[in-house]
């Protein structure tokens, strides 16, 4: 079992999840945009896939944009597909387990942006990791068109199915705006 007492560490270090769709909803891309910014006004350095495309890659480029330190975790067989986005720090690695693995040894905390499949499995792995107390660290989804609502009323359907405890609930947050996301980010996790 994971150390309790990382359940009250500050959060220097932020994991983004998020989609590399250039074709996504402008809002969306805004919204990246804006929340890398914020992470650099707030001192917290971003760490994200390594892409230069899609919302992942306008979130870095904010971030650093706006003097925020980033890190990209690439894997090299992505690196047609997503662009490294060259102007951010990045490590390459082979594999996705890889590059999950540095991306949460790295960060104390999870924001997830709208994304697809990719952004998806990589948040409930580390749903999952929480759930077998493997972890402690905030998990907060945020959308601003309740974009991840249909998420939620799935997991509600598994806790309803006795399949998951009621207390999952207390593992993650969904905000409609980044102020909300900041304060779930730095209200102490409940374990």
């Amino acid at each position: 079992m994971a150390d309790s007492s990382a359940a009250s560490a500050k959060v220097r270090s932020v994991c983004v999840y998020c989609g590399s769709s250039e074709t996504t909803k402008p809002e969306y891309l805004d919204l990246a945009t804006r929340f890398g910014t914020a992470l650099a006004e707030r001192g917290l350095r971003l760490v994200y896939g390594g892409g230069g495309v899609g919302l992942m890659g306008r979130c870095a480029k904010a971030a650093a944009d706006a003097g925020g330190e980033v890190l990209g975790i690439m894997p090299n067989f992505l690196m047609q597909r997503e662009r490294v986005l060259e102007a951010v720090p990045h490590r390459m690695v082979d594999t996705m387990h890889e590059r999950k693995h540095i991306m949460f040894e790295e960060s104390d905390a999870f924001v997830v942006l709208p994304g697809g499949i990719g952004t998806l499995e990589e948040a409930v792995e580390t749903l999952s990791w929480r759930r077998l107390d493997l972890h402690f660290k905030p998990v907060v989804f945020l959308s601003e068109d309740d974009f991840w609502d249909p998420f939620f009323h799935l997991i509600q359907h598994t806790v309803d199915a006795n399949l998951t405890p009621a207390s999952f609930h207390n593992a993650v947050a969904n905000v409609r705006t980044i102020e909300d996301c900041f304060a779930a980010l730095a209200a102490p996790v409940r374990v």
